[in-house]
């Protein structure tokens, strides 16, 4: 598959990010091949931002997560890039992204614990996700990893309920380490076979759409549960 260019005009432009996005996954294969093309192994240090940003900052979460993880993976596989190189950058990028994260909704919920109930915050609802994060957030930090928006969401809310740091560090470090190998080693091995090496852009597009199930079921469950 070649590069996606798609224009579509709609009222306010509110559609083209989403196509654009639509377009970048599509390619993903090559848009890492040409990136390492222009920048040789400065491809490591593009990797590590993308996933820093996107796990690291709550206005970054429509960036790539699990589809660049498996690209990189195949990346590794067709000789171009080097596994452990990837899976250390990757893994790295994943940690530092996190811990950012809780530490600004850390710094963040010093000042929502001295708010009072308004139309723009609800004391109750507040108090009772900080007891979810004192009992599951363990829990909800590794399995968000796989989520997407919610890897990004997550640890911004366990520094905002003030999650206990060395519990959260620790299951962070399983979360990252399972999310980075196993996609990546996925992508590793299963990139080496033709019929995925030849259609790696309908792949990742495919990983994807397959990842944001998760969150469309719990919309779709909100909505059933409002209507009762």
């Amino acid at each position: 598959m070649g590069n996606v260019s798609i224009d579509v005009k709609t009222v306010g432009g509110s559609v083209e990010p989403v196509v654009q996005s639509v377009g970048f996954f599509a390619s993903l294969d090559h848009n890492l091949t040409n990136l390492l093309a222009s920048y040789g192994h400065q491809i490591y240090d593009i990797l590590f931002l993308v996933v820093f940003l996107e796990t690291g900052l709550v206005i970054f979460p429509f960036l790539p997560g699990d589809s660049l993880l498996f690209a990189a993976g195949t990346l590794a596989a067709s000789g171009q890039a080097e596994i452990i190189h990837v899976c250390v950058t990757l893994f790295l990028a994943a940690i530092a992204g996190n811990n950012s994260n809780y530490w600004i909704g850390r710094w963040f919920g010093k000042r929502v614990f001295k708010w009072e109930d308004s139309r723009f915050f609800n004391r109750k609802l507040f108090n009772k996700t900080h007891a979810y994060y004192g009992k599951h957030g363990g829990k909800t930090i590794i399995l968000a990893r796989f989520i997407p928006f919610a890897r990004t969401f997550a640890p911004f809310v366990a520094g905002a309920v003030q999650m206990d740091y060395r519990h959260f560090l620790a299951m962070d470090m399983i979360g990252a380490s399972s999310w980075v190998l196993s996609l990546t080693f996925g992508g590793y091995w299963f990139g080496r076979l033709p019929i995925i090496r030849d259609n790696l852009g309908i792949i990742v597009f495919g990983l994807l759409c397959l990842s944001l199930i998760p969150i469309a079921l719990a919309i779709w469950k909100g909505r059933e549960l409002t209507r009762e």
